[in-house]
């Protein structure tokens, strides 16, 4: 379930702490009242589990990476059509005045894009990462409408949750490496 190279687990755990903050920091355009303080939590708790995977990762630098000159070309070139993607439809769907689907259609690109990404480093908790993802984005907008909330805070709630948790899952399994 864990990647072989304890520095890409660290790594992990910096990145996916650093977009689960941001995703909560979404959520908090409009979110009901109560969310807010959890939403405010889970964005601490993300810069803290991204913090650690800083450290874990500097202290395992020289451990080995799943990276080679082919994957990290390969990497930056999936990362690129997922910004490209991203990117496109958020202006066409300002053009079009649904900015407020903004949010769900990053999020669905994000899930997307995580399955080449876990396959180019070999780390399957990724995959799940990405099966979670994308049906939060699939779960979000119904259930934003059918309880009128924004949809911004339901996809950046679910979407924060998730890379949190994939977040300290790759910290631990970082740290007993």
């Amino acid at each position: 379930m864990f990647a072989e190279h304890v520095r890409d687990l660290a790594v992990t755990a910096a990145v996916f702490g650093f977009f689960a903050a941001t995703w909560f920091g979404w959520a908090q355009e409009g979110p009901p009242r109560p969310w807010r303080r959890y939403l405010i939590a889970g964005t601490v708790v993300s810069y803290l589990v991204m913090l650690a995977g800083i450290v874990l990762a500097w202290r395992h630098w020289d451990d080995g990476t799943v990276f080679t000159a082919d994957s990290s070309r390969t990497f930056g070139i999936v990362v690129g059509i997922e910004f490209g993607a991203a990117a496109a439809m958020a202006v066409l769907l300002t053009v079009m005045r649904r900015k407020e689907l903004i949010p769900v259609w990053i999020a669905f690109i994000v899930g997307v894009h995580l399955f080449p990404v876990a396959a180019i480093i070999e780390y399957p908790l990724v995959h799940v990462t990405a099966v979670l993802v994308t049906a939060v984005v699939l779960a979000s907008l119904p259930f934003a409408r059918k309880r009128r909330l924004p949809v911004s805070a339901v996809v950046g709630a679910g979407t924060g949750v998730v890379l949190l948790a994939a977040a300290i899952a790759s910290a631990l399994a970082a740290s007993w490496g």
